[in-house]
């Protein structure tokens, strides 16, 4: 059941865990064309600054768009925008988990302002924002 815009609280949490395979990575790269090597390729990752394969950080953002649209507030959520910082490399293979915390309800538009957090091993890997607008009733 999605959350609506009456039934959400500033402070409401969720959070939403996914291991990210080198099969994942590939499959994002084939759909958007971001062919780096640094992501794709064992050699080219572990000559790179990261020392391994690392996954795209727009993959990551993405994991977050999932939880805003399928899990919190849920089904039927537009996003009128979304930002966020890439703060750490993500390795291919690591489980990332998505935390999202409304921050603000927007009355005169009736939006909510979401607070979004990546975590890898409990370090914060991105961190951003979104503004949607939750479901109807």
């Amino acid at each position: 059941m999605p959350n609506t815009y009456d039934s959400l609280t500033v402070g409401d949490t969720f959070s939403w865990s996914r291991t990210v395979t080198m099969q994942d990575v590939q499959t994002f790269a084939d759909v958007t064309g971001d062919d780096n090597p640094i992501h794709i390729d064992e050699e080219a990752g572990k000559a790179s600054r990261f020392g391994q394969p690392v996954v795209h950080g727009v993959y990551v953002l993405g994991l977050a768009s999932k939880v805003l649209g399928r899990d919190f507030p849920g089904p039927g959520s537009i996003a009128v925008s979304l930002s966020a910082k890439f703060l750490r490399p993500v390795p291919v293979g690591a489980e990332v988990t998505i935390e999202v915390k409304v921050a603000e309800k927007i009355e005169r538009h009736r939006h909510v302002r979401i607070r979004l957090y990546a975590y890898v091993g409990g370090e914060m890997c991105l961190g951003g924002e979104a503004v949607v607008i939750p479901p109807d009733a």
